[in-house]
């Protein structure tokens, strides 16, 4: 998969359904962290292209980080673009290891599907069985495509959550 922007599309599905429940930054902050390793290689020429980092004990190990450094990241950065005046917003240590895991596990299972390389069951076998699951186009459109119901399901969704807020609000109380 060419780096990490494809693969935000499912993780912006999975923020559309979970709202407050799911980081997308810190998400987001796993697809860079897995994507270092084949970065370094391509860099040197040197090393395994998706190596240990593209394992699910690899995975596991970079979750951890991702979500521990993520969390404050995620916080400073949504302070800096203006979506956390006066740092209201603070990211739940569990919704920082979800998103990390949700992460850092799609990566390498999206990476499994298309490069012949990525050995996901490391240590235990080297066998990858979703190679080829789907064609690479296939995977590409599934993950754009991803990216704008996500999109759509996610606005969608917090207009409904206004209009029933806003009804609540305006509703007259019972008459006893």
């Amino acid at each position: 998969m060419p780096f990490t922007p494809l693969h935000m599309g499912p993780g912006i599905v999975v923020k559309a359904l979970l709202q407050g429940s799911f980081s997308l930054m810190v998400f987001g902050w796993s697809q860079i962290i897995m994507d270092i390793q084949p970065l370094v290689v391509m860099i040197t020429g040197e090393g395994h292209l998706h190596g240990f980092s593209h394992t699910y004990v690899g995975a596991t190990l970079l979750a951890l980080f991702s979500a521990l450094s993520g969390k404050y990241l995620s916080e400073v950065g949504l302070f800096v673009f203006g979506l956390n005046k006066q740092w209201k917003v603070k990211i739940a240590w569990w919704v920082s290891f979800l998103s990390a895991f949700i992460g850092t596990f799609s990566h390498v299972l999206l990476d499994s599907i298309m490069h012949s390389d990525v050995q996901p069951f490391f240590p235990v076998t080297t066998s990858n069985s979703f190679l080829g699951l789907i064609s690479v186009q296939t995977l590409h459109n599934a993950c754009l495509y991803s990216a704008l119901v996500g999109g759509i399901l996610y606005f969608a969704i917090n207009w409904v959550q206004k209009i029933n807020k806003s009804h609540n609000h305006t509703a007259s109380p019972p008459v006893r």
